[in-house]
């Protein structure tokens, strides 16, 4: 597959400093968006922290196949599936070991949420409620499920309503996030791609402001991609732009 992508992030418009951060690494066409929070900017230290980490096991494991990992292969992943586990779960133990260990950071933690291209399929991984979105044939689908205590409700009460959800008061807890405890469960899933698919990893910054018919109108009408994450970050910001947000968007085409 041949990949093209276009990535933004942006403070919004009601926060001093942004904690989102977005990386890819291009030869291993592997994508990451991480939304950190903690104070005293411990977030941005985390979700750096996140990416980079992620970024060096891949790098450290492609140059030497015969690396030790530090996490047992799960026999019922895939090899690729396992690698990016793995990176993750490092990711967390990192993030985790630092906020012991230095009072600076203590309580720090970061979502992430990956993709990986391999041949004809993508891997997603993730933790937290940053998401991924796929829009295929003009249709928008969520790829990701929301560790969040509003998805759980909502899982324990299948008719809630979209009034019930607005108004839901914890909105914006996570269930699940890197840095919380020593490990982590890390969701993950192979899906196959067609031609034309367009991937959107984003934080709720942008999820949480912008409904997601209209990401999907954004993205799949924009002239460019360059073009579609400007207008999903303006959207958010129209919106109120309450929090940082973020949006690193991939288009897959037959090679």
């Amino acid at each position: 597959m041949k990949i093209r992508y276009a990535a933004k992030t942006d403070v919004g418009m009601k926060r001093t400093h942004n904690e989102d951060y977005f990386s890819l690494i291009e030869d291993e066409q592997l994508f990451m968006v991480a939304d950190g929070m903690g104070g005293h900017a411990s977030g941005e230290v985390a979700s750096k922290m996140a990416a980079e980490t992620i970024g060096e096991f891949f790098q450290r494991t492609r140059e030497d196949e015969d690396a030790t990992w530090p996490y047992k292969m799960d026999r019922s992943l895939s090899y690729v599936e396992n690698r990016l586990v793995c990176a993750i779960k490092l990711a967390n133990l990192r993030i985790f070991e630092t906020s012991c260990r230095d009072l600076r950071y203590k309580g720090m933690g970061t979502t992430i949420v990956t993709t990986l291209v391999l041949g004809d399929k993508i891997y997603v991984g993730h933790v937290g409620d940053s998401r991924v979105y796929r829009v295929r044939e003009g249709a928008i689908s969520q790829l990701t499920r929301d560790h969040s205590l509003l998805e759980d409700y909502k899982e324990a009460k299948p008719d809630m309503t979209e009034e019930e959800e607005r108004n839901f008061p914890h909105k914006n807890v996570i269930t699940r996030a890197l840095g919380m405890r020593e490990t982590v469960q890390v969701d993950i899933r192979a899906h196959q791609i067609k031609s034309g698919d367009i991937y959107i990893l984003c934080s709720d910054g942008l999820s949480g402001m912008v409904v997601d018919d209209q990401i999907g109108q954004i993205a799949g009408g924009a002239k460019s991609l360059e073009r579609a994450v400007a207008e999903l970050v303006d959207a958010a910001n129209r919106n109120g732009g309450t929090d940082n947000v973020t949006t690193l968007m991939l288009q897959c085409l037959a090679a």
